[in-house]
Parts: C-alpha cells; structure tokens; sequence
C-alpha cells in the first residue's frame, strides 16, 4: 500500500523498531559493490571557462555531454536523454547513488527511464562522478576524492552548459536516490533561483540527527575518505546547514516529493521466485525511512507543502527508485517544469 498525502494532512509517527536499525548495517550495505572506477572526465586547465567541451551522440535521443567544471578543476561526463526534434525543454538533473555511476550502476543502466522519458518533452541529465560526495561543496579538499564542490557545479556551471548545448524554458528540477535523496533537496534549499522542483527517493533528508549522522559518516569513511572533510565534525553548523529537515521553511515555494519504505520487500522490486531477498537493501531502506519521516514531519509541523508517498513495501531496489520516479513525475515534477 502506498500512502500519498498532501503533508499537512500527514499524522505519521516514527517507531522505535525502526530507529534501531544501526550505522554500521547502513554503511555495509550501500558501499557493497563493484571498486569505484577512475572519473571519466579528464583534468582541464584552472583557467578555462565553464561550458560543454564536447558532445558524444549514443542515440537520436541519448548523449553524453563533457562539461568543463572550473570550480573542480575538471571535466565532468553527464548522461543526457534528449528531445529527437530538438527545441526549448525544461531541465531535470538526476542524481545516482552512493558510488555515482563510477562503478556503472545508475539510472540509464539499471532502469527504464530511457523509454520512459522518450516522449517526454524534458531534457534529463545525470551525471557520472560523486562518489561519497553527497552532491556538496565541501570544507575541506579530501586526499583521496580530492576537490569536492558538487553543489557548485550542479546549481552553477551545469545548468548553463546544459541550456547553450540544449537550449532551455527555464525550468529545471532536481531528483536523487538512496545517498543523493538528501542532497536533492538540499540543492533546491541552497539554490532556490535555480530548481524549481526537488524529489528524495528513498534518501535521508536528516542527516544532522544522530543516527543519520553515524552512518553518513561510516559510509563516507568507508571509501577510505574523511567524512569530516564535508561539512565539519558531526552537530556541527555545516551539518546542520545542509539538513532539509531543519530547514524545510526554505523550500516553500518549491514543489517537493518524498518518498521511502518501510523496508519490506514487495511486487515493486520484482524479486524473481525462489531468490534470496534482499536483505541489506531492506535494512537500508528501513534506515531512510526513519530519515524521511522526520523530514515529513518537520514539513507538516512548518505546513510546507510537499507530496509525500510512504510505502509499505519496497528494498531499496532500482525497480522501487523507478517506481518512485515516476510517481513524482507525474505528481509533482511535470506539473512545475511546465512539461507532461
């Protein structure tokens, strides 16, 4: 069953079964996996100005757009699925997860949005890096994913490579999954000239409570990397700066959609017969569903409105992230990107 509300009419209670899941479960389960691979960019000089530095066309309908970031000293791959007939369209960025389609897992590789976007009029982009990033700028140049100022390049120099390669209306959203959830929203909250739309797909858009906390910071250290190095040490004013949930008075306004599980797997995964579930997906997805619950209800006590759909079943599975999607497009997405 899938609960979609208007917020304020939403009277959901968090559980305590569920706050028990642990950080170390969450940090295990999200960096399980193939070894991230090198960027596919490459270095670009300091110097040089932002804008698309060439244009690989896979399809009629589907490229890959080399954007130089001068921000991050290099170039960034995006994956981009296009209108064939060309023309103004509104932009929506889609965020992958945890390892940022470095390893190959991400949204046109492991689910239908090709075909599902094919006659829409948008153009999507989702780019190819991030890794342990959570899509910020951060404080601090990491020593091992180096100059990390992800917010920068996705409210700053990518929307205008995209409008001069692609043309624009405008409009632009912002979506992510799992690790990117959060900061979907949150770019939406530090750019609000920018995004006019924000959706979370099974992320955790309260990463200042203290057990969001642990495991951002486990999953971020995991990679070898520092997670202090993103927004200072944990309760501290970076964090709580970056946290939607402290500040979703910020996103009135936007058009926002949320959604997560309970964690139970379901028809939604499309688990084959007889395979063994999912059992650290389940465990993951019941963690972000603490995480988006209380981000539900610090909207409902700010009465900000937001489409919110919590679900009973779903494993943190790309057939869930999918689901999720499209749901969001046709609630809230299409409607404030003035496109169907």
């Amino acid at each position: 069953m899938v609960l979609m509300l208007p917020v304020g009419q939403m009277r959901k209670k968090l559980t305590r079964s569920t706050a028990v899941v642990t950080a170390a479960v969450l940090a295990s389960i999200v960096l399980a996996g193939n070894p991230a691979q090198a960027l596919p960019g490459t270095t670009g000089s300091a110097d040089a100005a932002v804008g698309a530095v060439g244009i690989h066309q896979v399809s009629a309908t589907r490229a890959v757009l080399n954007v130089f970031s001068p921000s991050m000293n290099r170039v960034i791959s995006n994956e981009v699925l296009h209108s064939p007939g060309g023309g103004p369209a509104p932009t929506l960025v889609l965020l992958n997860g945890a390892l940022g389609n470095e390893d190959g897992v991400g949204w046109l590789n492991n689910s239908g949005v090709e075909q599902f976007f094919l006659d829409k009029n948008v153009t999507v982009v989702a780019p190819i890096g991030g890794r342990f990033s959570f899509y910020t700028d951060w404080q601090t140049t990491d020593p091992v994913l180096g100059t990390n100022l992800w917010q920068t390049y996705l409210s700053r120099e990518l929307p205008a490579a995209v409008d001069a390669a692609y043309g624009s209306t405008g409009k632009r959203g912002v979506a992510g999954l799992s690790m990117s959830g959060g900061p979907a929203l949150d770019l939406a909250i530090q750019a609000p000239d920018v995004f006019d739309a924000a959706a979370s797909f099974s992320g955790c858009p309260a990463p200042s409570n203290p057990l969001a906390t642990a495991g951002i910071s486990a999953m971020i250290a995991g990679g070898l990397n520092n997670p202090f190095n993103m927004w200072g040490l944990p309760g501290s004013q970076g964090w709580r700066d970056h946290d939607p949930s402290l500040n979703v008075e910020r996103l009135r306004g936007t058009a926002v959609y949320v959604s997560s599980s309970r964690g139970a797997p379901g028809a939604v995964d499309r688990i084959p017969d007889g395979a063994v579930p999912p059992f650290g997906g389940m465990a993951v997805e019941a963690m972000v569903n603490y995480c988006t619950s209380i981000f539900v209800d610090a909207l409902r006590r700010a009465d900000v409105p937001a489409t919110v759909s919590m679900r009973d079943e779903g494993a943190h599975t790309w057939p869930l992230f999918e689901d999720q999607l499209r749901e969001a497009w046709f609630t809230t997405l299409a409607p404030a990107l003035g496109t169907s």
